[in-house]
């Protein structure tokens, strides 16, 4: 017999052998199938692969992200049998799963295929998934792969095996499709009951120039039609409101090949944006008792050898530069910095706990291929702070930070939200986490205790915490009900000790403090881009960049506008003025499409009233108002905004 711990730490025995999806089962049938894999020991497994020792288990459905995962790594291989009935010969590269569906890379040799041929594979997937054809894994020597390819004569797969050890190799088979695969994959195709392919496009054979261009193929797949269904009129709602169109349309941000991919250029109205959201974040922090430091930009590659980011984070790091025989590396985080100040001032268990912010920017070298407008950039800037406080005052310091999220969801009405709190695999111990084990139990519990207490709703996910301690990341969904990973809320136990940071406790002793490290509203990059989609560009008017639009009917009235313009700004109040000759329909039309929240029309009767007619984006008019009786309004609408509590 062996035992299988569950999440809830409640254990049970079953005989060796036993497959996750057979535990599934032993619980409830409706369970069993709703289970598309399984985390065994934090990693994830084919649902029906047996279990052979003393294992943790977490049965994963389709609200689970690795599931969608393997679903679609399972639908790959699905349309790769597809594809192989309708042309013969085809040449298989690799096929992952990708955020949203998945690709493969093939080699149709000479004939060719478009989107007016996804309708035929897509009814063939169906065909295929209906037949219910198990996702059989057989482990394969390295000799036996080579010479199945080598029949085959797919170049591609042969390619692959050059970088696989003998006894690590797996080929996986559904139906009679047969692949080089390490998995995990879905109990059988059934589980497939809808299937969209999205598009095509050229993709190098191993990402390199002098390799042969294969075609790349798309698709997505889903376990119900309805849900193909949403997640299509999910995706023409998103484009309307795409970040990189909106942005480009209201002038927000722009790239520029001389600067260089990834380095985004804040033009003045989104610099107007990043303010308004420093300025309510320095508000927020300081009414919480935080410090604002300031850190340089490079450091020493001594600092990083320190805090543990060299080498194991050094991919996503750009290259350093070598001065007077030391290698610097442009800033790619800021706590070891904030680490520095804090050893400096070295306080006592009086001072804590010490919260240090700073809007900081930062480097990282992503690659090419995975740079996307403003959600993945290589110079962002990051609403980050450090906590430094006791173990005794830990809980309501983590709790302090979730209530400032709390609070940020309501001002940018964020209703859909949950805390994706990430522990750690003890297997994976001195690999991929610190080897202190009495610590992982000690912070964790902790953490879920404080979750817990506040009633804030999470999911925990296990082997997927920080390498120094357990994490939190803050997943929210736009108002089209896309996920983003908001921001995140860490929990260090270990960089500090390295770095020699500690307090004189009332005994006058120096102990070690924790770190907690949290960054609520995440980059100015990321955050913005779902800023733009989740409003559609219709910013609320604290933070849209232009407030009004002063529309004089003629040019006679242009004076009388520039006055309220001017009177408008001494209450600080954002406005531009148009002055073109053009009838007023058209200004205000081009206000509505500059989606400018409130417009104010001048003409005789309002310059001899010294008023404003009001019109609201999307709303029509408002009637006449007096400068002092709109500029109160304007204030008391956002002062119902940003006061929540």
């Amino acid at each position: 017999m062996i035992k299988i711990t569950f999440p809830d730490k409640n254990v049970r025995e079953y005989p060796e052998g036993t497959s996750s999806l057979e535990i599934a089962k032993s619980i409830s049938e409706g369970l069993a199938r709703n289970v598309i894999a399984a985390k065994v020991n934090g990693e994830v497994w084919d649902a029906t692969r047996p279990i052979r020792s003393d294992s943790s288990l977490q049965l994963l459905t389709w609200d689970d992200k690795e599931s969608k995962s393997t679903l679609w790594h399972s639908s790959a291989h699905l349309m790769a049998e597809a594809l192989e009935f309708f042309y013969p010969g085809i040449k298989f590269g690799i096929g992952p799963p990708v955020e949203n569906g998945f690709y493969y890379d093939v080699d149709l040799g000479g004939q060719a295929i478009s989107s007016e041929d996804f309708k035929k594979i897509e009814d063939k997937m169906l065909e295929l998934a209906r037949q219910a054809n198990k996702y059989i894994r057989k482990d394969v020597s390295k000799k036996e792969a080579i010479e199945y390819f080598t029949a085959k004569g797919d170049e591609y797969k042969l390619d692959l095996l050059n970088d696989l050890q003998d006894g690590t190799i797996t080929f996986y088979q559904q139906g009679n499709f047969v692949d080089l695969c390490r998995g995990p994959h879905i109990p059988d195709t059934g589980i497939i009951k809808a299937a969209k392919l999205m598009n095509i496009a050229g993709a190098y054979w191993r990402g390199d120039e002098k390799n042969k261009q294969l075609t790349r193929i798309y698709g997505i797949t889903f376990p119900k039609k309805s849900q193909l269904d949403e997640y299509l009129t999910m995706l023409e709602e998103a484009k309307k409101r795409d970040h990189r169109k909106i942005g480009k349309e209201m002038e927000i941000f722009t790239f520029d090949d001389d600067v260089g991919p990834g380095l985004p250029l804040w033009m003045p109205n989104g610099a107007v944006i990043i303010e308004q959201l420093e300025k309510l974040a320095k508000k927020t922090e300081q009414e919480a008792g935080y410090q604002r430091v300031r850190t340089p930009h490079i450091a020493k590659e001594s600092m990083y050898l320190t805090s543990g980011h060299l080498p194991y984070y050094a991919d996503s790091m750009f290259p350093p530069m070598e001065m007077d025989g030391e290698k610097y590396y442009l800033k790619a985080m800021n706590c070891p910095h904030h680490h520095k100040i804090f050893k400096e001032l070295n306080p006592s268990y009086r001072d804590l706990p010490i919260r240090l912010a700073e809007y900081g920017t930062c480097y990282r070298y992503e690659q090419s291929g995975e740079l996307f407008g403003l959600m993945r950039v290589r110079c962002l800037q990051m609403n980050d702070a450090h906590i430094y406080c006791t173990r005794e005052q830990f809980a309501q310091e983590f709790n302090a930070v979730n209530e400032m999220y709390l609070k940020y969801f309501k001002i940018f009405n964020i209703d859909k939200y949950v805390m994706r709190f990430s522990t750690h695999e003890p297997s994976k111990l001195g690999k991929k986490y610190v080897d202190n084990p009495e610590l992982w139990k000690q912070t964790e519990d902790m953490v879920r205790q404080v979750l817990i207490d506040s009633k804030i709703p999470y999911i925990e996910v296990p082997d997927e915490g920080a390498f120094y301690g357990p994490k939190i990341d803050v997943q929210v969904w736009s108002a089209i009900g896309r996920e983003f990973t908001l921001a995140t809320n860490q929990v260090d136990f270990a960089v500090p000790a390295r770095f020699g940071l500690t307090y004189k406790n009332n005994q006058n002793q120096l102990e070690t403090p924790i770190c907690i490290h949290r960054a609520p509203l995440g980059t100015h990059e990321r955050f913005i881009g779902f800023l733009i989609e989740h409003f559609a560009g219709n910013f609320p008017i604290w933070l849209s960049p232009r407030q009004v639009s002063i529309l004089p009917i003629s040019d006679k009235y242009n004076e009388y506008a520039k006055k309220v313009l001017q009177l408008l700004g001494n209450s600080d109040i954002r406005g531009l003025l148009d002055q073109r000759d053009e009838k007023i329909g058209k200004k205000i039309r081009d206000a509505e499409m500059k989606k400018v929240p409130y417009m104010l029309i001048v003409g005789e009767k309002e310059f001899n009233d010294n008023t404003v007619s009001v019109r609201k984006h999307g709303g029509g008019d408002l009637g006449t108002f007096t400068l002092s009786d709109f500029s109160k309004m304007i204030q008391d609408e956002i002062d119902n905004i940003l006061n929540v509590k």
